[in-house]
């Protein structure tokens, strides 16, 4: 079978991958991107991946949790990059200075994927390389990235993959887009195998949403209007009818309309279904609840209406979302046959042309693992 150039490069050299540490960045944002890379070169028993932590001068980088983190390398020295990962966290604002928007924009220029975790986002937006691009950015960020970058398309989902840019919200949710890009490098099997060491039962897609609390959409300047939508979310099984609600708070069934319109852009009675189908989207994905009891327990009288309502919304009918989620099932991962070969052919090799990666450390210490180069990679 013949390969193309981009599948023989793939499989043959190792993705090399700069993350550019921003002050105050997220540890458990770094970390949930590289540890897959890490587990990815183990279960694969070579070196698929090798990354470089970057700083401006090379000096350490403080996280937002006080620890610090002394980089690989300056962006001054010249790395061999296919793709470069902003690493953001508190107050991207005053972190992001002149040096880095000119550093990434030389990068965009030699082509480099780029890439952000948590309010990395920012730092490329300010670059102008987010332009005409879908991103995502944690919640906590998003507001004030709509009002200061209006050509990007911002998104409340957990990471975006847009043609070469990929971002991501904060938290692990790098850990679901790390492991989604090794999916399309290396196939299913190695993300699953990864997926599986990390205890990790579900690996969340492009569609998933993070929850942005509503007092940070609303502010404190609607306080019925948030203690109605509590109402609402605590009583999600057996739902209040509308006029109870008004009464709850004190308002005319009128009143209550024209909040949701003014505020929320729709009505009571849509707000309150979005709450449910929602939940029930959880349910779904994340139990063994049978279709019925998701319904029951999402306040449907009948099983029929709510796959009318859920295909409405989402697109796709209950029974689809629930064989989509199992298709994704985590693989057992077992030790090949070839592996005892593998582990001695394998040598370490360490960079001579640039500073030394983490990448083949990590993999000369694993060797010992009972999983070392448990998954088979296809040709």
């Amino acid at each position: 079978m013949t390969t193309t150039p981009q599948a023989s490069r793939t499989a043959a050299v190792p993705q090399t991958m700069g993350f550019l540490l921003l002050d105050n960045f997220t540890l458990i944002s770094l970390a949930s991107a590289i540890e897959p890379l890490r587990m990815a070169n183990q279960l694969a028993g070579r070196e698929l991946y090798r990354w470089f932590t970057l700083s401006l001068d090379g000096s350490p980088v403080k996280a937002s949790d006080g620890l610090q983190i002394t980089p690989d390398a300056a962006t001054t020295v010249p790395l061999a990059l296919d793709t470069v990962i902003v690493c953001g966290g508190v107050a991207p604002q005053r972190s992001v200075q002149r040096e880095h928007v000119s550093w990434l924009q030389s990068q965009a220029r030699q082509s480099r994927r780029l890439g952000a975790v948590c309010t990395g986002t920012w730092a490329l937006a300010r670059a102008g390389l987010l332009d005409g691009f879908e991103a995502s950015v944690h919640w906590e960020c998003l507001a004030a990235m709509q009002e200061a970058f209006p050509k990007v398309s911002l998104t409340t989902r957990l990471f975006s993959i847009d043609r070469d840019r990929a971002t991501t919200s904060g938290g692990t949710a790098p850990l679901d887009m790390m492991l989604t890009l090794i999916a399309r490098d290396h196939g299913r099997e190695l993300a699953a195998g990864i997926s599986e060491m990390f205890i990790y039962d579900r690996v969340r897609n492009e569609q998933d949403q993070q929850r942005v609390p509503l007092k940070h959409v609303l502010g404190t300047t609607q306080p019925r209007l948030l203690e109605i939508v509590a109402l609402m979310e605590a009583n999600l099984e057996e739902p209040i009818s509308l006029d109870e609600l008004a009464d709850y708070v004190d308002v005319s069934r009128r009143q209550l309309e024209r909040l949701f319109q003014k505020n929320l852009h729709c009505s009571p009675s849509r707000y309150y279904l979005k709450l449910r189908l929602t939940r029930a989207r959880q349910l779904l994905k994340q139990t063994p609840m049978s279709i019925i009891e998701v319904a029951s327990a999402c306040g449907f009288v009948s099983t029929p209406h709510f796959s009318k309502c859920y295909r409405e919304y989402f697109g796709i009918p209950p029974r689809d979302e629930r064989l989509g989620s199992s298709a994704v099932e985590l693989l057992p991962v077992t030790l090949g046959k070839e592996t005892a070969t593998i582990l001695q052919s394998a040598s370490y090799e360490p960079v001579t042309s640039e500073p030394e990666s983490s990448a083949m450390k990590a993999l000369a210490q694993a060797r010992g693992e009972p999983t070392y180069a448990s998954v088979r990679l296809r040709p």
